[in-house]
């Protein structure tokens, strides 16, 4: 097994290769507009690292958002293309979960990550690996307030929120945990049939998670001038 994994639903654009049993290489850069220019670097930097090359490769898993249009799109396409051309399976994979898993907690929170336009995108964990709703988006004074936070998302209205809720974990999904996730949903028992019937609990198709619409719009049609 050789996992490529790599996520720019958020200002990190991160990528990571994992064997099945460790990760061999990381690289994460914080930059929320240069998601098209990093990415592709990146990914030749770990392949790099770890002394193997694409056609090494046996799965390539993208986040999947939710997360802002553009940047989430890069992701995506980019792991489809890489599939196609490698002949090798393609899945994504909820950012919000890679966030959680990347937390190692073992206790009940939320994860949030910036929506724009004053929202958050969240998700109610019951520990690192197991999701209980979402993603939902909201407004960060709606969420629920009786538990414990993690996410960039979240601490951006920490005067909203409270500061105190906030744990000792990452504000972004780092690629190293979300393909040691991937990886361990393959190798799992069964993994084939409930990646075939789309019920895996962890990986499904690389398809963007929308939660609303994009801000870009298609300009109507003008408006007639009478005479």
């Amino acid at each position: 097994m050789l996992v490529l994994a790599f996520d720019t639903a958020t200002p990190a654009v991160t990528a990571a290769l994992h064997d099945g049993e460790r990760v061999l290489a990381e690289a994460t850069t914080i930059d929320a507009r240069r998601h098209g220019e990093l990415l592709v670097p990146t990914i030749e930097t770990v392949l790099r690292e770890a002394g193997v090359s694409l056609r090494d490769l046996t799965a390539v898993v993208a986040g999947s958002g939710p997360g802002p249009y553009t940047g989430l799109r890069v992701g995506l396409v980019t792991a489809q293309a890489l599939a196609t051309s490698l002949g090798v399976p393609a899945y994504g994979m909820c950012t919000l979960d890679a966030l959680a898993y990347g937390s190692g907690l073992a206790e009940p929170f939320l994860v949030a990550t910036d929506a724009r336009r004053k929202e958050v995108f969240w998700g109610h964990y019951q520990d690192a690996r197991t999701r209980l709703s979402g993603p939902a988006v909201d407004r960060p004074q709606d969420l629920p307030r009786e538990l414990p936070l993690v996410g960039a998302g979240a601490r951006m209205y920490a005067e909203v929120v409270g500061a105190s809720r906030f744990l000792d974990a990452p504000e972004y999904p780092h690629a190293g945990a979300m393909a040691a996730l991937a990886a361990a949903g393959l190798g799992e028992p069964g993994a084939h049939e409930l990646l075939e019937s789309g019920t895996h609990p962890v990986l499904g198709p690389p398809r963007p998670i929308y939660l609303r619409r994009p801000d870009a719009k298609v300009p109507s049609a003008p408006k007639k001038v009478s005479a």
